[in-house]
């Protein structure tokens, strides 16, 4: 290895102490405002007797022994008169505290030190009462440099010119790890304002919030870099990075510095996400009304991936892993460089929903989470309307409802208590059930009422916290009267309604009745006779008709002009499922291609859903599957694809499934045809994408041409390492390295270790986990645990468990300690479980059941969760098996 710092660097204590009492800073345009405790309104592990003004952390990183030495000093306001002061402390080692008066009058007070290690905090108790008032608190400590994403952590990649292997640092502190990198107030109320400054090795870039305030040349071939002070923020979004690294800038709006910060050697690799990245910091100051406050915006490439996340929204810096950051032309598909356009559009809202506005706890992360997801979509159909993505939401609603439809769901605003729970809240339910219920919100309010509602909820709480209703009350403000009962109803009890609706075609009229019950997986008696109430908004769109706006309250009846097929969920905006009548279903699988596209996609996904559910059979939902038509939207398209492969995995007689095949291939491989299996120049990323489907699903269903193309494709790999290069490299790979065998195993593995690409190592290692045979699942398995294949350990694992539960499971168990070390702390509770849920064999809920009773209750949801889901696809797929057997035979 190379550029590392072979030992630690020790600044004395004494210097800290020698500094003084700075006036505390104020952040870019940060309003004064009145200092008091934390309210109990708003939870808290902490006492609620002091608040931070100002940090100033010092450290230096041994990055070879993986630890590092700090020095912080706070200055905080005392609110009441007491002996001890109580912060945030995890795996830090504090040799020394002392405490001063802020006027600088007095002695240093000492402080001993005594540990919380379950609550994660570090009490500071002084020899005798302190006085409410302004002091400054100096800590010398210790603490771990990590090797999964979490606190400040360590990546190591191979150089792109060289090979050899380098290390680069980085930090992680949602949720809750600022606390392991320096101690702290670290929730999101207690924001302060920041100085960082390191002790580094000379020749690599150092990276956080801000921009250098200043270099200094250090014996020994370090240096000493100091950041400008941040704004008032909260602790979670600090940002450090050092590495070997390149920065590709420009200009941005109103002279902001933009960057994107990536390993040497990259080069224009980052260009696409630098180039979107200034489009957007002006869209989204124009939809806020604010400017963006920081001077300069980077986006930090992470050569590695984890379990958890993808990309964080530190202020001014960014972390992003690299295959959803860069563009590689030799191995980026058309739906990567969506992806790096749409995360980079997530993370650059959260600088100001989320960042200059941040929710008050963590019960309101939705307010986080669920914004950025519905900004990110926003911004993306706005940018690139050809990607048809307002169609991406049906997804991601069924995503949501998938977690929603049984008991062990949780309501979008949520109580979070514990560090486990806290863990576990970054879910489909905060993310996309958030966007969806924003999305038919904002349908409800109309668009410029809900962006001005939103302009005045920013501008009135900049620099500050909030919760949900301080939301809602400025959009009601902004003539949205009723949306704050809505809203209630959808973010504070869990669930999904379900609306039944009836038509009956009367004198050339069409009479609608509509009555308001609750959709379920696990308790479908429970809910019909006792269903929770919600008001909700409806777009009903009848046949060459007008749309009607209406709220449902539990019953109505309205009637519409004409007798054609009506959709009640027009645009697909409300968060809810629709039973139609079977006459209604029929009408609209005859008018299907007359529909929208958002409606052919969302009309399938949700009747599927219910018949899944119970609550119809499976042959009206594969009706309107079939009405698809051929020449669909080809997200559309995409879509219905891959409900015929869900349906094809269903079955299990051969006989069964060379029907079903024989209609996706009459179907859909025109279609492929039409496209080729060689990517056009200047194509549409929604054709790019669609053929890329195609030859995944036809090539599974055992389409010969398919499969033929790719044994001849993969098969020159081994005299061209590059010879599947471009936007089908990953598609073709994961038809060969499912069928893999032994010789073409040891091909993916020489290919993984032998690249420098990042991007492509972690695709090769990944689908060594893919080979349907079990011994070479096995062979997998065992090479994850060897930690060749550094973070992407723990995805090889998760592959494998997608064809073979049991045997990944077992694994896990058999080596859950190491298997736990691949992991970001965040994510273990999710991890084990997570790899049951394809599991084909119900003897797997008996282990789940042992593993749950093994665990502390904050930690077992995830379990419960795994559990209720497979107990349900248990009763619930034999006889969607036999419904969907009925219906091929009839065919």
């Amino acid at each position: 290895m190379k550029h590392l710092v072979s030992s630690a660097i020790s600044i004395p204590f004494a210097a800290l102490l020698l500094a003084g009492c700075a006036t505390v800073p104020a952040g870019p345009t940060t309003p004064a405002q009145g200092l008091a405790p934390l309210p109990p309104s708003i939870p808290s592990d902490l006492p609620r007797t002091a608040r931070p003004l100002h940090y100033r952390i010092d450290f230096v990183p041994d990055v070879a022994s993986l630890t590092f030495s700090g020095m912080t000093s706070i200055d905080l306001e005392l609110f009441a008169r007491s002996r001890s002061l109580t912060l945030h402390a995890n795996e830090l080692a504090i040799s020394a505290a002392r405490l001063f008066r802020a006027d600088g009058t007095g002695a240093a007070v000492p402080l001993t030190v005594t540990y919380d290690t379950e609550q994660q905090t570090a009490e500071l108790t002084a020899p005798a009462p302190l006085e409410p008032g302004r002091y400054r608190v100096d800590m010398q400590y210790t603490g771990k440099i990590g090797t999964q994403a979490t606190g400040l952590f360590a990546l190591d990649w191979p150089d792109k010119r060289t090979g050899e292997s380098v290390r680069g640092l980085f930090t992680q502190f949602e949720a809750p790890d600022a606390r392991r990198f320096a101690p702290t107030f670290d929730e999101p109320s207690y924001k302060a304002t920041f100085d960082l400054s390191a002790t580094v090795p000379a020749n690599q870039m150092a990276v956080s919030n801000m921009p250098l305030a200043g270099e200094e040349r250090l014996p020994g071939g370090l240096k000493k870099v100091t950041f400008r002070t941040s704004p008032k923020m909260s602790s979670y979004l600090l940002f450090f990075a050092l590495g070997d690294f390149e920065r590709l800038s420009m200009r941005g709006p109103d002279g902001t510095d933009l960057g994107i910060v990536a390993p040497t050697g990259s080069g224009e690799q980052a260009r696409y996400a630098l180039q979107s990245m200034a489009p957007l910091m002006r869209y989204y100051g124009d939809y806020f009304g604010t400017e963006y406050p920081l001077p300069k915006l980077d986006n930090v490439t992470a050569p590695g991936q984890s379990q958890f996340f993808s990309a964080m929204e530190n202020w001014g810096a960014i972390l992003t892993f690299e295959r959803i950051l860069l563009d590689d032309p030799a191995n980026s598909s058309a739906a990567a460089r969506q992806n790096i356009f749409s995360v980079q559009a997530h993370e650059v809202a959260h600088q100001w929903f989320g960042n200059i506005v941040t929710m008050a706890w963590w019960d309101d992360l939705w307010l986080n989470e669920g914004f950025a997801s519905w900004l990110e979509t926003k911004a993306t159909d706005h940018f690139n309307p050809e990607w048809h993505a307002l169609l991406g939401r049906v997804a991601g609603r069924e995503t949501a409802m998938g977690l929603d439809a049984f008991v062990t769901t949780h309501p979008v605003v949520q109580p979070v208590r514990t560090v486990s729970e806290l863990s576990q809240a970054f879910d489909a339910i905060a993310y996309q059930k958030g966007e969806a219920v924003i999305s038919m919100l904002e349908a409800y309010a109309g668009d410029d009422v809900w962006r001005n509602g939103i302009r005045t909820y920013i501008q009135r709480h900049e620099y500050q916290n909030t919760v949900s209703d301080d939301l809602w009350r400025a959009v009601e403000e902004a003539g949205a009267t009723g949306l704050t009962a809505i809203a209630h109803d959808f973010t504070r009890q869990p669930g999904i309604p379900l609306v039944n609706v009836r038509a009956e075609c009367q004198g050339g009229s069409t009479a609608l009745t509509l009555t308001q019950s609750e959709f379920s997986r696990d308790r479908k008696g429970e809910v019909a006779a006792r269903p929770q109430r919600w008001r909700v908004p409806l777009l009903i769109k009848p046949a060459g008709g007008t749309p009607v706006r209406a709220v449902l309250d539990r019953e109505a009846s309205l009637t519409l002009p004409g007798c054609g097929p009506v959709i009640v969920n027009g645009g697909q905006l409300g968060y809810f499922r629709t039973l139609y009548s079977p006459e209604m279903t029929a009408a609209l699988a005859g008018g299907m291609p007359q529909l929208d596209p958002i409606d052919q996609l969302g009309l399938v996904r949700d009747n599927l859903a219910l018949a899944q559910a119970g609550y119809q059979g499976m042959a009206p939902a594969l009706d309107l599957l079939a009405a698809v038509p051929a020449d669909a939207n080809p997200v559309v398209a995409e879509g219905a694809v891959a409900r015929w492969a869900a349906a094809h995995a269903l079955l299990t007689a051969e006989t069964d499934k060379t029907r079903l095949a024989a209609i996706a291939r009459e179907r859909w491989l025109p279609r492929l045809r039409g496209l080729g299996f060689v990517p056009r120049a200047g194509e549409s990323a929604a054709d790019s994408n669609l053929r890329a489907g195609l030859i995944g699903t036809l090539g599974g269903m055992g389409e010969e041409t398919v499969a033929t193309e790719a044994r001849r494709r993969f098969a020159a790999l081994v005299g061209d390492p590059k010879a599947l290069d471009g936007p089908l490299k990953t598609t073709w790979l994961g038809i060969a390295a499912r069928n893999a065998t032994a010789q073409d195993w040891e091909l993916l593995h020489r290919l993984a270790r032998s690249t420098t690409s990042t991007i492509e190592r972690q695709t090769y290692y990944e689908l060594l986990g893919s080979a349907n045979d079990v011994a070479l699942a096995q062979r997998a398995l065992d090479l994850a645990l060897t930690g060749e294949a550094g973070t992407t350990s723990a995805a090889i694992i998760a592959r494998v468990a997608q064809r073979h539960s049991n045997l990944a499971y077992d694994f896990a168990l058999a080596n859950r300690a190491q298997v736990e070390a691949m992991l970001d702390a965040s994510g273990r509770a999710d991890y084990i479980a997570e790899l049951a849920q394809s599991a084909t064999d119900p003897g797997m809920i008996d282990k789940l059941e042992a593993l749950r009773r093994s665990l502390p209750a904050d930690q077992a949801r995830p379990v419960e969760r795994v559990i209720g889901q497979l107990r349900q696809r248990f009763a619930d797929d034999p006889r969607m098996r036999a419904e969907t057997a009925a219906w091929l035979a009839a065919r």
